[in-house]
């Protein structure tokens, strides 16, 4: 059997607090017993258990990550941002993967609990009051990358705006019919698909042209569905000459859907999509690019300075988007020649 503590204290004629003490350095313990428990740890070649090293220190050294639909391109890049700065850390993580409103509620209602982690990493995400009341009152420390709460630190985008952009983008190119396919916009994890809708409006607005409802396409989340719905749009009787895809994994179905088609990008339609994921420079896509990688690194990095400094009020900070321009937007076809409006400032060209 491998020795315990028990042991250690045993040899050493001190009790097991004492032992903790010196393993620990938590409180200071005369020279003499110190020297015991040292030369008893050596006889013993006494290991001790880094869980129960933790926990006697107050701490789990643990990080609870809360991710929804894990396995999307996008939430791939930030984890690999959170990895990037946990290796060279002294922490640990746990990843709770979230695919269902019953899944949401029951991690949030048992994983914000003193003793299981020292802080939370909460992606993409919008919590109700009820749930940042019960981590306030757990206080523990919590950080959210991509959504905002007053009450927390957050590391947010500007969905609405940069949506916009994009939609923006193509009108100033000359396009009067963009379509947009999203996620479901009433899903309970819909707010970023409603933001960049309201977006996509607003841009209409601002422009004087009509919101064309049959423009407007909905399905779950991968590159198939993108392609379906894309292929629902192009082979309307008035189809769009544009389409802006919520994601870049939708964007890419559309392309395929175009392929299917014979239509050339961007002179048959443009497409424009949203994250610049790995695979959007590949295939030379315009894009909104958020800042993947670095949203995790900069959640991890605000997490551990709320670990350390618990009392300090909460930090918001905005990530930047940008619209980076590629190969799949163009002038329509049919006024290829004329002049097309003003593009917007806070492009990238690729």
């Amino acid at each position: 059997m491998p020795t315990t503590i028990h042991d250690v204290a045993k040899r050493a004629g001190v009790g097991i607090g004492t032992v903790s003490s010196v393993i620990n350095n938590s409180r200071p313990v005369n020279e003499a017993t110190r020297q015991k428990v040292l030369t008893a740890v050596a006889e013993l070649d006494f290991v001790p258990n880094p869980s129960g090293r933790r926990l006697s220190m107050g701490k789990t050294h643990t990080l609870g990550i809360l991710i929804p639909f894990f396995t999307g391109s996008s939430q791939v890049e930030r984890l690999r941002g959170v990895m990037s700065v946990i290796a060279s850390s002294d922490y640990d993580i746990s990843l709770f993967t979230i695919e269902t409103v019953a899944q949401r509620n029951k991690v949030l209602q048992t994983v914000p609990r003193r003793g299981r982690v020292d802080g939370l990493l909460i992606f993409s995400m919008n919590l109700s009051e009820d749930d940042v009341r019960r981590i306030s009152q757990e206080k523990i420390p919590t950080v959210l990358v991509e959504t905002a709460h007053p009450a927390l630190s957050s590391i947010w985008v500007n969905d609405v705006a940069a949506a916009q952009t994009a939609v923006e983008h193509l009108i100033s190119l000359g396009h009067q019919k963009v379509g947009y396919i999203s996620d479901y916009l009433d899903d309970p994890f819909g707010a970023f698909s409603r933001n960049r809708y309201l977006g996509y409006c607003q841009a209409h607005e601002l422009a004087g042209l009509p919101v064309r409802p049959e423009y407007l396409r909905q399905n779950e989340h991968s590159r198939a569905n993108g392609r379906c719905m894309g292929l629902e749009l192009l082979n309307l009787p008035d189809r769009p000459t544009a389409i802006f895809a919520y994601s870049d994994e939708f964007a890419l179905g559309v392309l395929d859907a175009a392929r299917e088609l014979n239509l050339n990008v961007p002179r048959d339609l443009s497409v424009i999509g949203y994250d610049d994921i790995e695979l959007a420079h590949f295939a030379q896509l315009t894009t909104m690019r958020q800042h993947l990688f670095q949203s995790g690194v900069q959640g991890v990095e605000l997490l551990l300075d709320v670990i350390e400094n618990k009392d300090t009020s909460p930090t918001q900070l905005q990530l930047p988007t940008e619209l980076v321009i590629r190969q799949t937007t163009a002038p329509p076809q049919e006024i290829e020649k004329h002049t097309v409006g003003r593009l917007p400032s806070s492009v990238t060209y690729k």
